[in-house]
């Protein structure tokens, strides 16, 4: 190995592990906030440059449909003035996407709108009626969503695989492109974002609450099930622009999503589904490990990636068995 193909492995493994860190984090406080394990965020990830495809054709996305419906019953599980949310919020929706067909400039914002509320109707309608539920409980119920949408992506958008226009052509460096550039600006930023949102706003301080202790948070007058839609919608945000920006490179299919979500989840398991840095910095590490193992040895990468899941999962018993004793 030379230096060329070393700059070429580490800038591979930076934006990859970028990507998986964004998807790490939105997990680890979706979990830390429900006990949900968001098996489904591949699906929501790939659902906006998806839909954005369909929407830049001039035609209406499934997605758009699969979203009114769980608005609908959304709007049915709630009780006098809290219908006007979902409503409101579908109907601004379907407005949208009929603005966005005939100009190209809303079609983005109508992708990242219709994952974000697709998410919080998904824990509306799925995950808060199971509020006493064990985490295995919360688990089955978001496998059987991730096999759902897989599959209602297969029906919506068909086994092709897309490619939406960069936001930035060209290229820095060789093997570093501007879109590239972008996704590493888009991670900074939503770090930093997250960063701030947690220590300088309420709504931030009080997902916090709820994440510590649940009965704490409601007896100051934090409702969980609130802080589970707000958690629900950020991780939502984030899949639908890390989406968004990484298609281009990659492309975009409905079973794409999967292996990308899992990679995310090996990282919020480095970090103990609790920290942010450390799922953070154990995405940059699945990225480092999944650039060399593809260099060395690309028939088993997949598998050599997985099993950074069994000494992290080692360790968290340890962990666990010292807590008990």
């Amino acid at each position: 190995m030379d230096a060329t193909i070393l700059g070429f492995l580490l800038l591979d493994a930076l934006q990859n592990g970028v990507i998986y860190g964004l998807l790490a984090v939105a997990m680890v406080l979706v979990f830390a906030v429900t006990r949900v394990i968001l098996v489904p965020i591949g699906e929501l990830m790939m659902f906006a440059p998806l839909s954005l495809v369909w929407l830049q054709g001039g035609k209406l996305p499934g997605t758009l449909g699969l979203a009114l419906a769980l608005g609908a019953l959304w709007a049915l599980l709630e009780r006098g003035r809290g219908r006007g949310l979902p409503l409101l919020g579908g109907v601004g929706l379907l407005l949208l996407f009929l603005l966005a067909r005939g100009s190209p400039a809303l079609a983005y914002p109508a992708a990242i709108f219709l994952v974000v509320y697709l998410g919080v109707a998904s824990y509306r309608v799925f995950f808060q009626p199971l509020r006493e539920a064990t985490v295995l409980a919360y688990l089955i119920m978001a496998v059987g969503l991730h096999v759902a949408y897989q599959g209602l992506g297969l029906v919506f958008f068909g086994p092709e695989q897309y490619r939406p226009e960069p936001l930035l052509s060209g290229e820095v460096l060789a093997g570093l492109s501007w879109q590239g550039v972008l996704v590493l600006l888009f991670a900074l930023l939503a770090v930093g974002g997250l960063y701030l949102f947690f220590r300088l706003s309420l709504f931030g301080k009080a997902l916090l609450a709820a994440a510590e202790n649940r009965l704490g948070a409601r007896l100051c007058g934090i409702r969980p099930e609130e802080a589970g839609m707000v958690a629900f919608a950020i991780a939502s945000l984030l899949a639908a622009l890390a989406g968004l920006l990484l298609a281009p490179l990659i492309n975009a299919a409905y079973f794409m999503g999967f292996m990308l979500g899992l990679k995310g989840f090996v990282a919020a398991i480095l970090g103990g589904l609790l920290s942010y840095p450390v799922a953070f910095l154990g995405a940059l590490l699945v990225g480092l490990f999944e650039s060399f193992t593809s260099f060395y040895a690309s028939a088993y990468k997949e598998a050599l990636v997985f099993l950074l899941l069994v000494p992290a999962l080692f360790f968290q018993s340890l962990r666990a068995r010292a807590v008990e004793e």
